[in-house]
């Protein structure tokens, strides 16, 4: 009989793991955060400090979010983006503690390593965060540089809980940090189009600078975290009959179509499938001038459903900004005709005539206009759900039938 617990537990536990495995990247910190306007400049300011997209690639994490009232005195001190991002990653813990392991603590008090020290950014050990469990279920929060005289942050409530995976608690303050509070000098300015230049990347460098206004709304957009896909000198030179075809307008939305204001690594576009938006794209309900990110295997590549281009090599990965070179120039569907993929072909139809067999022939338009397509963006958004809501599904499945298994057998 315990032989036979053995293997059932063999077959299900691979199950369960997977199943749970693949509900652990569905959480969305900026969309957790929007349903409580109260965290709104908390919200804000992961977005622009960038580490809310830090929060969602995370399996474990748990965020100390403060309301707005707690985030006025730390706005007020004006602190650059950069030093802001210091003082907000000491809210990011790198370990999962929901409301009950929190007041669970074995000794009543740990040490948790929060964003700030994992990135390697605190020097020692002013990145780590001491968590307290006091009597009567009271919780404190406090860095291990905290100042004397200061007073540690307090346990709220919980606002969001993905057991050991995501905990989204409110803490009553801001952590108060020197270390993180240091200024931090500004990074050395980048220069685009020379970095461009020494990639393979020359023309399309080129037509930047000679196109109004196009190399200022790339530059702005650095700071805040910009991906670049620029098409090899080849491929420019193969479409500039189409270039110079086109409006001043179109050229110009054209050129900013291969601008992610996002920043993407090659590890995260490898592991990002899924609609991205541009710097060409409009506000409008339906988001213009996006194109879907792909990747097989190695392998990335940008779909507009006018062509498809492959990423062909890095020219530059610092964080914030980032710039890989394409094979091709992405063509949008809001410019040019989208390509449908080839349908089955109809069977036969066969008609006699004077004793012989003929196939009737058709001759179907392969393309269709912009007007046309389909909302990408609510489908992958609604496929997205189905499958989360599949997955945990299928893990209380799997739970269920190893459990009963194990009482019968």
């Amino acid at each position: 009989m315990a032989r036979q617990k053995q293997i059932l537990l063999t077959l299900f536990f691979p199950i369960l793991l997977f199943s749970l495995s693949q509900t652990c990247r569905a959480h969305n910190i900026t969309k957790i955060l929007a349903e409580h306007p109260e965290f709104s400049e908390f919200n804000h300011y992961l977005t622009a400090t960038r580490l809310a997209s830090e929060i969602n690639r995370r399996l474990t994490i748990t965020v100390l979010a403060v309301d707005n009232s707690a985030m006025s005195a730390l706005v007020a001190r004006h602190f650059t983006l950069q030093t802001m991002r210091h003082v907000l990653s000491l809210h990011i813990l790198v370990d999962y503690y929901g409301s009950k392991k929190l007041h669970q603590l074995s000794r009543s008090s740990t040490l948790s390593s929060s964003l700030f020290q994992a990135t390697g950014s605190a020097p020692g050990t002013t990145g780590y965060v001491n968590i307290t469990d006091h009597k009567k279920g009271h919780v404190t929060f406090s860095t291990e540089d905290l100042p004397d005289g200061a007073s540690p942050a307090t346990y709220v409530k919980s606002l969001k809980e993905f057991p050991y995976n995501l905990s989204v608690i409110q803490v009553s303050s801001v952590l108060t940090s020197p270390e993180a509070e240091a200024p931090v000098p500004p990074p050395p300015p980048v220069n685009l189009t020379e970095l461009m230049y020494a990639k393979g990347c020359k023309a399309f460098a080129d037509l930047l600078l000679a196109t109004a206004d196009v190399q200022t709304t790339f530059d702005d957009n650095i700071d805040g975290g910009l991906t670049v896909f620029c098409p090899i000198d080849s491929a420019v030179k193969a479409f500039m009959p189409k270039f110079k075809n086109l409006t001043a307008a179109r050229q110009t939305a054209i050129l900013l179509y291969h601008g992610v204001p996002v920043y993407y690594s090659m590890q995260q576009l490898k592991s990002n499938n899924g609609v991205v938006s541009t710097l060409a794209t409009g506000g409008g309900v339906k988001p213009t001038y996006t194109y879907a990110v792909k990747n097989a295997d190695e392998t990335v590549s940008l779909n507009t459903k006018v062509d498809e281009a492959t990423i062909k090599a890095m020219v530059h990965d610092e964080d914030p900004l980032s710039i890989f070179s394409i094979d091709k120039f992405l063509q949008p569907k809001e410019m040019f005709k989208a390509v449908l993929a080839p349908a089955p072909a109809p069977a036969p139809h066969k008609k006699k005539k004077k004793g012989k067999a003929t196939a009737d022939s058709s001759s179907d338009d392969d393309a269709y206009s912009p007007d046309s397509s389909s909302s990408d963006d609510d489908a992958a958004d609604k496929n997205a759900a189905g499958r989360i809501a599949e997955n945990w599904v299928s893990a209380f499945a799997a739970i269920v039938v190893a459990f009963v298994a194990l009482v019968v057998f």
